[in-house]
């Protein structure tokens, strides 16, 4: 491990690592895993990516174990859901093998990043895939580069596993309806920039947008998916623009296998006057438990929690989900890849 790192205090941030590794696809094929220990890529100024937004990314993590072995979380989905991406604006995916081999590549390469067993950082995993073919008309390219960076990081927010405020703003949409929400686009990232910044502005950890549509519904928590506890249920927005996280697909699970009956659907901003626990969820966070969520358009708050404290449930399937994490639970699931 790099012994100068203060891994406890580490910001979710970028600090340069030893390798990257990439693949490129030309003349219909994927070319050979390149290992490279450059941080800048030599980008042609017609590429697609940067004049019609052919550009895919994920984001997973490495952690090193109570048992000191360093496991990827929940690889295959992630390499899954790009392949959705890949498909849903026209790119080239890669395959789930090549995904696979590329992943653990850059993990061992860069295995001295993984922080130690209970420091609360992790090995931040971050595969991207662009179109690079030049050209000015708009159509799909024909050539593009994969690659995968990694860098070491702390808690996503810096408060720690207790509860933020989140607000709702109507006059922000995160995505079109049938638009590019289920996939990971950086676009619908740069959509939300504008909320978010105004959000943090106004002292609120994210927000939580409404349905595009008739914005009577939940839909997505700024960076992160939304779930709460009502009734002894755990409840989560079903949306066709919401990315389907693998956290809150995890956590689902969890629920299921505490006894905890799962319903993803349609939730009325109304009913959150009636939830007993709220969080944000994602790879980054794992769960951010919500305090208050402040409707600033009608003016009404709804408290979530009432001691300040995170909820119950909220914090038993976090608590959960870390321990499967880090090895300190069996992984009945599957859901962990050892890196030898």
């Amino acid at each position: 491990m790099d012994k100068e790192l203060d891994w406890s205090h580490l910001s979710f941030g970028y600090i340069p690592t030893d390798y990257n590794v990439r693949c490129y696809y030309r003349d219909g094929k994927w070319g050979d895993i390149e290992v490279s220990q450059s941080e800048t890529i030599d980008l042609h100024i017609a590429a697609t990516c940067l004049h019609y937004g052919q550009e895919i990314f994920e984001g997973l993590k490495a952690f090193r174990g109570k048992d000191g072995k360093v496991r990827v979380f929940r690889l295959e989905e992630n390499a899954r859901r790009i392949i959705e991406s890949a498909k849903g604006i026209m790119m080239e995916p890669v395959p789930v093998e090549l995904f696979t081999e590329m992943v653990k590549k850059v993990v061992k390469l860069n295995e001295r990043f993984v922080p130690p067993y209970g420091s609360g950082a992790s090995l931040y995993i971050r595969p991207l895939e662009i179109g690079i073919s030049a050209q000015v008309g708009v159509k799909p390219a024909k050539e593009y580069l994969f690659l995968i960076l990694v860098s070491p990081v702390g808690p996503y927010f810096k408060e720690g596993f207790k509860p933020t405020n989140i607000c709702i703003m109507r006059e922000f949409d995160r995505v079109a309806p049938k638009g590019t929400g289920r996939w990971k686009v950086g676009g619908n990232y740069a959509a939300s920039l504008e909320a978010g910044e105004k959000a943090h502005s106004l002292g609120y950890s994210a927000v939580l947008y409404l349905d595009p549509k008739e914005k009577k519904y939940l839909d997505e928590c700024g960076p992160a998916n939304f779930f709460a506890i009502k009734d002894g249920k755990y409840i989560t927005p079903a949306s066709e623009s919401i990315l389907p996280s693998i956290t809150n697909k995890s956590l689902m699970q969890l629920a299921r296998d505490m006894g905890i009956e799962v319903e993803a659907r349609h939730i009325p901003i109304d009913e959150l006057a009636d939830i007993d626990e709220a969080a944000a969820c994602g790879t980054a966070a794992v769960a951010s438990p919500v305090g208050e969520i402040d409707d600033l358009d009608t003016g009404v708050k709804y408290v979530v929690s009432k001691d300040g404290q995170p909820g119950p449930v909220t914090t038993a399937l976090y608590n959960k989900l870390r321990a499967i994490q880090l090895g300190e639970e069996e992984d009945v699931h599957g859901w962990n890849t050892i890196i030898d």
